[in-house]
């Protein structure tokens, strides 16, 4: 797990070395190990690298890695997993190794067979590959968007990296708020893709390939698309059969992710998912798994009992940490430095948390995210199919429904509200999933632009003729899964130098699932049913067959405590008319009602506070 940046400047860079050494600097957590750089004769192409060393530890591991025979120079984020059987393949091909890396594999794999290596590829990965005799950089990115990648194309300038910190080094790097960005973080919790917070800088897709030519011309490309297998059911089989097929996949997965050169372990939150990650681990370990869980003193926010649990019945060697906000609000704080842009998903605090804690033990931790989005596990799909029972009541009963969930003083309450009055089924799942309707946003914010063209609506336009439940699924895959849940983790677990994998977004399980019938994963009322079913042959099913909890902390309790110094610093009418992104009254409107216990706008307020403590940290201009 590393860092990546660069430039591609047809005019040249003048202020290469330092522009580099800068770019890598602020990448120093993600790689604390060794650094390097690369840069073209004509000063038109520069890589700049930050290793976490994972596989051989030695300096033939070091990047960015240079093939001058092809002219070939690769700086890599991430792991290729099979990269010992591709190894094998281009070794009776002829191609020599001088180490025993992954990265050197990617290199000698182009040359074999083209920048659609990648296609061979079990991974997750982010990377740059400056071909110098075909004079062109390719940027790839994995398939399910597990490893982030930024650029902006500038009139002049080509910049990209791992995070944004990066890019921000380069003088010419406009640092003008995308007000749309904005708009659709206040929706949704995160900056969905391809946008970023900053108006001149986007995400590159997950499953595509960027080229950048000689001539600063700038393509993008799919070599994988979800879509093409998502929601097609092939020749239907006995349920007993799909579970042998799973269960080889998932224990494949977790082999290729014990593969590490450093000591590894696993995050244990007791759930389905990460209980399964683990129950496999330690099948297929002669050792006991190294585990980590954190807790918190509130009820209904802790999860180490069940973790305790699924841990001393496995035999792992279990590592516990009770929280509490004191220990809390210091990562609260540093949020905005390690996420770049504002993130609003309360689990990042405990994913810090865990993540800080295990770093203690280990450099590699397996998590167990992945399985909500594949086998239909979120509460709201539930939820959904539950408003669906309701599209048969007339629209004025329909809406007197909805004025009374409004009246109740929580934030599902609104959402079910919100979702219930709307026709539009993808408008319904909409306000399930965001966290400010649409309807109050033009409280909050000075301007409010058309959505209609985010990438939500458009994933949900292109499953048409796919059972409903499905195309939902789908969605989250493109959408919540890269954007919040895989950037919550990498963020995360990056800040401390952890390497985090995820054995359950294996491709080959995700095209699995993808093909897998719905009534598989969403039976009568239970949801993961052949997950579970999977789960059942580790641990008994009084461990596995519980409520699902999410890893949340209690901010709606702490905003009226702990944390009621933040609400007054940052989320203050002053402030707020001063910065100009947010009206104050509406702000001031959901602070008092939820100070007071009169209503939980929690979600709401998390955002806008997340929002201006990023623009502080990072210096951003208020609105003109």
């Amino acid at each position: 797990m590393c860092g990546i940046g660069g430039f591609f400047r047809p005019s040249g860079e003048p202020d290469a070395e330092n522009l580099l050494e800068r770019m890598a600097s602020r990448m120093l957590h993600r790689g604390p190990d060794t650094g390097g750089k690369f840069i073209t004769p004509d000063r038109r192409v520069g890589l700049c690298h930050r290793r976490l060393a994972i596989l051989d530890l030695s300096p033939t591991g070091a990047q960015p890695m240079r093939d001058e025979e092809a002219a070939l120079v690769l700086s890599f984020n991430g792991e290729i997993f099979n990269y010992r059987e591709i190894s094998a393949e281009l070794a009776s091909l002829g191609y020599r190794f001088n180490g025993t890396s992954d990265t050197e594999v990617i290199l000698n794999a182009y040359r074999q067979w083209g920048i659609m290596c990648v296609q061979r590829f079990i991974g997750m990965f982010a990377f740059a590959l400056w071909d110098g005799m075909a004079r062109k950089l390719f940027l790839v990115r994995d398939r399910l968007g597990i490893k982030p990648l930024y650029y902006h194309r500038g009139a002049d300038t080509f910049l990209f990296g791992s995070e944004l910190k990066p890019l921000l080094e380069h003088p010419d790097f406009p640092k003008r708020v995308d007000r749309e960005a904005l708009q659709f973080y206040l929706q949704f919790m995160y900056v969905p893709s391809p946008h970023s917070i900053y108006a001149a800088c986007e995400k590159l897709p997950p499953g595509h390939v960027g080229i950048i030519s000689q001539d600063g011309t700038w393509e993008i490309s799919g070599y994988w698309n979800l879509l093409d297998f998502w929601g097609k059911p092939g020749e239907r089989r006995s349920e007993e059969e799909y579970l042998e097929e799973l269960e080889a996949l998932v224990r494949s997965s977790v082999r290729y992710r014990m593969i590490s050169d450093v000591p590894l372990g696993a995050f244990l939150s007791g759930g389905i998912d990460s209980s399964l990650v683990v129950a496999v681990m330690q099948s297929e370990s002669s050792l006991p798994v190294r585990t980590f869980s954190i807790g918190f003193r509130e009820k209904g926010f802790d999860e180490s009992l069940h973790a305790r649990l699924v841990a001393g019945h496995l035999g792992t060697e279990h590592h516990e940490e009770i929280c509490d906000p004191s220990e809390a609000i210091p990562i609260i704080r540093r949020l905005p430095e390690f996420y770049d842009e504002p993130f609003a998903d309360p689990s990042a605090i405990p994913t810090m948390m865990v993540s800080r804690f295990a770093r203690r033990f280990v450099t590699v931790s397996l998590s167990g995210d992945g399985g909500d989005e594949l086998f239909c596990g979120y509460p709201r799909y539930a939820w959904y199919r539950s408003l669906g029972l309701l599209g048969s009541i007339p629209a004025p009963l329909r809406n007197a429904l909805s004025s009374l969930l409004y009246r109740v003083p929580h934030p599902r309450a609104r959402k079910a509200a919100a979702s219930i009055a709307q026709s539009r089924s993808i408008d319904a799942y909409r306000n399930l999933v965001g966290i400010c309707e649409k309807d109050r946003l033009p409280s909050l914010l000075p301007r409010v632009s058309d959505d209609t063209k985010l990438l939500f609506y458009l994933a949900y336009d292109r499953t048409q003729g796919m059972a409903e439940m499905d195309r939902l699924m789908a969605v989250d895959l493109l959408t919540y899964l890269p954007d919040d849940i895989l950037a919550k983790v990498d963020r995360a677990s990056m800040a401390y130098s952890l390497e985090a994998r995820v054995p359950l977004l294996d491709h080959r399980i995700v095209e699995f699932a993808g093909r897998l019938p719905l009534e598989h994963k969403f039976r009568g009322r239970e949801q993961k049913h052949l997950l579970k079913r999977l789960l059942h042959r580790y641990l008994p099913k009084e461990m596995v067959d519980r409520p699902k909890m999410g890893f949340g902390v209690p901010l709606d309790r702490w905003f009226r405590g702990e944390l009621r110094s933040l609400v007054r610093e940052y989320l203050g009418p002053e402030r707020l008319r001063r910065e100009g992104y947010f009206l104050p009254e509406g702000v001031g409107r959901l602070v008092k009602e939820h100070l007071s216990g009169r209503r939980n706008h929690f979600p709401a307020l998390w955002a806008i506070l997340q929002f201006g403590m990023w623009k502080e940290h990072f210096r951003v201009e208020n609105l003109q």
